[in-house]
């Protein structure tokens, strides 16, 4: 008590010096109407900027979780597009349902965040934070927003490491959108926007633009996940096919969150290409 005291007489001058300025404040802008008008312009300003501030930093804070709520959603809408197809192919006579169960739950996906990745090399990779106990197994497609980005190679509890498209040991099926014809995609080791599609009929027709999805010919990824758009064409080593150089969908420069395909026929189609002979079949 007796530092305060001391504190208070000690400072008791300036303590005087700001309740006079406070106390002659408080009668310029209460009793002339042109100081008060700025006044309150002023503190209005200031008090508008304060909450601008604040209020970006809690969007900021919680544009992570708005991020994640909107993946979970576009996943929900993929899987519906995906079953979707599925059905309208089924109706049209294209595709059977092979499992005699409902095909729009033949595909399930798990949202994973990108932890590394690297553009740079011949054999690229990258790491996400989801493993064996989310249900990630090797084998499995990855996705980005815009298409496919990759295949999951090696798991581990929480974290799995994934072959990027962007490495040359890495074919996938894919066709151009609106013709049956398959292809094979390979990336050349040099521009992470570019790859080609090889082994296209000669005689197919496409177009500069035209898309280029996935075939479905395989349990790694459903049919239709959009790869790119053709750019042109290159001369091949056969004569009866050619080549088509395509833009990535998928920006790798930029990936920061994937989904990871899970095709629930996967172990039956598995374990019915163990059969070379039909009649040993279960």
């Amino acid at each position: 008590m007796r530092t305060l005291l001391n504190f208070i007489i000690r400072y008791s001058s300036w303590f005087v010096y700001a309740f006079y300025i406070v106390l002659s404040c408080v009668l310029l802008f209460n009793n002339n109407p042109y100081q008060q008008s700025v006044y309150l312009t002023s503190a209005n300003s200031i008090s508008t900027s304060i909450y601008g501030v604040t209020s970006d930093i809690t969007s900021y804070i919680a544009l992570r979780k708005t991020n994640e709520e909107l993946q979970s959603n576009n996943a929900l809408l993929e899987k519906r597009v995906v079953s979707l197809e599925q059905e309208l192919k089924k109706y049209k006579g294209m595709a059977a349902d092979t499992s005699g169960s409902n095909v729009g739950a033949r595909y399930e996906y798990v949202l994973a965040s990108v932890l590394n990745n690297s553009t740079r090399h011949p054999r690229n990779y990258f790491n996400i934070d989801k493993g064996y106990e989310d249900g990630i197994r090797p084998g499995m497609g990855v996705a980005g927003h815009n298409g496919v980005v990759g295949i999951v190679n090696v798991t581990g509890a929480h974290t799995s490491r994934i072959i990027s498209l962007l490495n040359v040991t890495q074919h996938f099926s894919v066709k151009l959108k609106d013709t049956p014809y398959v292809g094979t995609l390979t990336w050349k080791g040099n521009d992470p926007t570019v790859a080609y599609v090889e082994e296209i009929p000669k005689h197919v027709k496409f177009k500069i633009g035209e898309s280029v999805v996935t075939s479905g010919y395989s349990t790694t990824f459903p049919e239709g996940i959009d790869v790119g758009k053709v750019i042109g064409q290159v001369k091949a080593a056969d004569d009866n096919y050619f080549t088509l150089k395509i833009k990535l969908s998928s920006d790798f420069r930029n990936l920061t969150s994937v989904r990871v395909i899970k095709d629930n026929l996967k172990p039956q189609l598995d374990n019915l290409e163990k059969y070379d002979n039909p009649d040993e079949r279960p």
